[in-house]
Parts: C-alpha cells; sequence; structure tokens
C-alpha cells in the first residue's frame, strides 16, 4: 500500500508544476493557439490528478470530495489525448492544417464521453448494453490512436528541424510525456478496472511518474545547466565549429544562393538537409546553424517550400506556359505529388495555383 503521506505530496507537486508549466508558455507566447491548447491540457491533467485523489483507496485525510464536479472531471481527463494530439501538430507541424478528419473525430471522441458519462453517472441500465460496451470500447481506441498521431508527428520532420533546443525538446520531452499518455490511456481503459481500489499500487506509479515528469520539464523550462540537455549540445557544436573552421570553405548568404538558386538544387525531389550538406561539402550541423541564423528559417522543409513556391509561381504567371499542367510545374520544382504542392501554394501565395494562374492571365491596366 502506497504511503499516503508521499503519495499526496506527488500530487501536490505534479499539480503545481504542470501549473507553472502552462502559466510560463502563455507568458512567453500568449499568442500562441499552441500556448493556448497547452494551458487547456494541463487543466485537464490537473483535473485527472485530482480524480486521483478522490479515489476510495486514499487515506481519509487526503480524500477530496468531487462529486460535484465528477462529470465535467471525466469529460475533462478522457480529452487530454486529443489535446496532446492537437499540441504536438501545432508545435511540430508549422503551417499545416489540422486534418479534418482528425478534428471531427476528437470532437465526436468528447460528445460521445459526455454522453457516456452522463449515463454512467445516472446509473442508467443502459450502459450495460453491448452496444454502449461498444461504443467505450471505440472511444478508448480513438484516445490512443491520438496520442499515437502526436508521437508521430513529434518524430516526423526530427531531421528537417534546425533548432537544436527544439530537436532535443521533441526527443527527451514530447516523446516520453506522449509515452506516459499513451501508457496511461493503455493501461487504465485495458488492464485497470478504473473504478476499482484493487489498484492502489499501478495508480501511485502513475502519479509519481506524472510528478516526476512534470518537475523535470519545469527544470527544464528555467534552464538549470545540469538538465538543460540544449545547452550541452549547443557547447559541443560551438567546440566543433571552432576546431572545423579552418579546415571548412568561407561561407556566406551569396555562396549559398549562387549554390541554392541558381543551381536550382531544391528542385531535387526528397532533398534532405543531410544532402544538401554533402552537396555544398558543409557540416551538417553548421547548415542546420547558417539557415536557422542567418537565413530565418525554423524548418529545412520551409524553406524548401519557399524556394519552390517562388520558383513556381514564376512559372505560372508566364503566359506562355498557360497550357502547362499544374503538376508538370509541381513534379519539375521539385514536389513528388501534387497535394503537397497545393497546400504549400496555398499557404505561402494565399490563393491555389490555379487562381493565382487565373490572375495573372487576366488582363491589367
Amino acid at each position: 500500500m502506497p504511503n499516503p503521506l508521499l503519495l499526496f505530496s506527488a500530487q501536490v507537486i505534479a499539480i503545481l508544476s504542470v501549473l507553472l508549466l502552462a502559466v510560463g508558455f502563455l507568458k512567453t507566447e500568449p499568442k500562441a493557439n499552441s500556448a493556448r491548447v497547452f494551458a487547456v491540457l494541463a487543466i485537464f491533467i490537473v483535473f485527472y490528478l485530482l480524480n486521483g485523489m478522490a479515489g476510495d483507496q486514499i487515506d481519509p485525510q487526503f480524500r477530496l470530495d468531487l462529486s460535484r464536479w465528477e462529470l465535467v472531471i471525466q469529460v475533462g481527463m478522457n480529452a487530454v489525448s486529443g489535446l496532446f494530439m492537437i499540441y504536438c501538430f501545432l508545435i511540430f507541424q508549422e503551417q499545416q492544417k489540422l486534418p479534418i478528419t482528425l478534428a471531427a473525430a476528437f470532437a465526436f471522441q468528447v460528445l460521445l464521453d459526455l454522453v457516456l458519462t452522463t449515463l454512467n453517472l445516472a446509473e442508467d441500465a443502459a450502459t450495460d448494453s453491448p452496444t454502449i460496451e461498444l461504443l467505450s470500447t471505440s472511444m478508448d481506441i480513438l484516445m490512443l490512436i491520438f496520442v499515437g498521431f502526436a508521437i508521430y508527428w513529434t518524430l516526423k520532420g526530427w531531421r528537417a528541424d534546425l533548432v537544436e533546443d527544439r530537436r532535443v525538446f521533441r526527443w527527451f520531452i514530447i516523446t516520453v510525456q506522449g509515452a506516459l499518455i499513451f501508457a496511461v490511456v493503455f493501461v487504465e481503459n485495458f488492464l485497470l478496472d478504473v473504478g476499482s481500489t484493487a489498484y492502489p499500487l499501478e495508480q501511485a506509479i502513475i502519479i509519481y511518474a506524472i510528478a516526476a515528469l512534470a518537475l523535470g520539464m519545469v527544470l527544464v523550462a528555467m534552464r538549470f545547466d545540469y538538465v538543460s540537455l540544449g545547452s550541452v549540445i549547443r557547447k559541443v557544436a560551438e567546440l566543433r565549429e571552432e576546431s572545423e573552421s579552418e579546415d571548412v570553405k568561407a561561407f556566406d548568404i551569396d555562396s549559398f544562393d549562387r549554390a541554392f538558386r541558381e543551381g536550382q538544387m531544391y528542385r531535387e525531389a526528397g532533398l534532405t538537409i543531410s544532402m544538401l550538406a554533402k552537396k555544398l561539402k558543409l557540416p551538417e550541423y553548421r547548415l542546420r546553424t547558417f539557415i536557422h541564423k542567418q537565413l530565418g528559417y525554423r524548418n529545412f522543409n520551409a524553406m524548401l517550400h519557399q524556394y519552390r513556391i517562388e520558383d513556381a509561381g514564376a512559372v505560372l504567371s508566364d503566359k506562355e506556359n498557360h497550357n502547362l499542367p499544374v503538376l508538370t510545374i509541381a513534379l519539375s520544382v521539385g514536389y513528388q505529388s501534387i497535394t503537397p504542392f497545393n497546400n504549400a501554394f496555398r499557404e505561402l501565395k494565399g490563393v491555389t495555383p490555379s487562381e493565382f494562374r487565373k490572375r495573372w492571365a487576366q488582363p491589367r491596366d
């Protein structure tokens, strides 16, 4: 049986740490959608922690009475997976739109959870029907899928991310956080009977893990040297740059522009930053730093889109290419299919390629 005082202390530490992270994120980027989503996510994680302090297995002197708020708490807790998915998408899939199917699935999951929780709290006999059980299982599977997408988006594009701290953030914070949320959802919904008091040790382990992770994230956010892996990596990179500076040829914006733009390197389909570094005969870490610090891009793919769409726009605005298919233009500037080309073009130009061509085809005064 877990020590009641130790468990209560872990819950308090976890709650305070999560709230501090939310306040810090909002203070740093108050207008960012990702900060707002994280704030709501933090509140719902607090709901989960508070709910753990209201169970029958908790020592009476530390137990909370949350019966009046049970519906809100349950729905909020089950929304954590979907919000975590949206948060990871906003952080790591910049200049992209959340797939409408996933947004609809999340909305459906929240609505379904609201209905099922209401029936369960009312002790409606219908909750024992096979249909309700199937819907409950479907909702649990959806939650796992949401966390899976969050981890996928976190890992996807890691090589293209030019911000060193954020690359570390992907691996050591979000991936661990996602794995923990996935484990909690899987364990509590598929292995344990959440309404039972037969698993106090397992539930205590989950609380300790959340407390340790949340406190660790606060320490990293405060950039303590002994936990800031990004600081260590930056120092190593600086030493490497100094030691190799004599052997590496001079490199600036003009030389990069001549090689990349005039040489049309961006037109190579599937081009990665490691491939480009080899072509330019530069250390990959140095090229990352150059593109981020000198050219102002946070993501390698964002830079590729900029060059490719600029090239495609020039082709589309040329009346001599009026009959050239849009797909042909997309393939010629480096895209491997029409969909990412259309998405990138609309994001950067504000219109579709076809609409852009029509505007240039119209006679001008």
